[in-house]
């Protein structure tokens, strides 16, 4: 079998609630936008698919209500950080 190329896949998740950027570290580097509507986006680049339940056992942990889990896309289809 031939060598996989792992790289990074950019999300997009959303929770009900307000983080500061103080999370950030703990959230993988992740950058936090807090909403007008009370809800805090984590976006950024993720390594694998382990790296991504991390985050997301974190968000369960910190009890925050999960909304939404995007994986970012470009126009030409290929996740962001993904050779196109």
């Amino acid at each position: 079998m031939g060598a996989r190329t792992v790289t990074a896949v950019r999300y997009q998740i959303r929770v009900q609630g307000h983080l500061d950027n103080t999370w950030s570290d703990w959230f993988e580097g992740l950058t936090l936008t807090n909403l007008a509507d009370g809800v805090t986006v984590l976006e950024g680049l993720l390594v694998d698919q382990p790296a991504l339940h991390g985050v997301l056992i974190k968000i369960r942990d910190l009890g925050l209500p999960l909304l939404a889990v995007i994986r970012v896309v470009d126009a030409a289809g290929a996740a962001a950080g993904e050779p196109g």
